[in-house]
């Protein structure tokens, strides 16, 4: 990969996204990656990276600079996701575990985002 597929998302807009939009939006990606992973391996490479990215954006999040527990989840979550897509899965990770994982942060941001359209 040669510069980032998320250019907006580098360029600082991922940071004003909150904690639960980030890694749902993480998640979007690992499902991708998953749903491809055995029918078309340069699509789910594509997705894999993308998450990848994503993660590293959200490690670099300079509003968790001083929260060691919410990096080391964020490090974690990666490792996570790259022993099982990538490596040998010594976690036991599961697909569906890791989807379960991701969706409980997609449907927090929903959540919020409701909450905060209804006033």
């Amino acid at each position: 990969m040669t510069g980032p597929v998320h250019s907006e998302a580098a360029a600082g807009r991922w940071w004003h996204l909150s904690l639960c939009e980030q890694l749902g939006n993480v998640g979007s990606e690992v499902s991708r990656a998953l749903r491809w992973k055995s029918r078309n391996r340069r699509i789910a490479k594509g997705a894999i990276e993308r998450a990848l990215e994503l993660l590293d954006l959200t490690l670099a999040d300079p509003r968790y600079r001083n929260s060691v527990a919410r990096l080391r989840e964020i490090a974690r979550t990666r490792e996570v996701v790259v022993d099982f897509l990538l490596g040998s899965n010594e976690y036991g990770s599961t697909a569906d575990s890791l989807r379960r994982y991701f969706d409980a942060y997609a449907l927090a941001a929903a959540l919020a985002r409701e909450r905060s359209t209804q006033g």
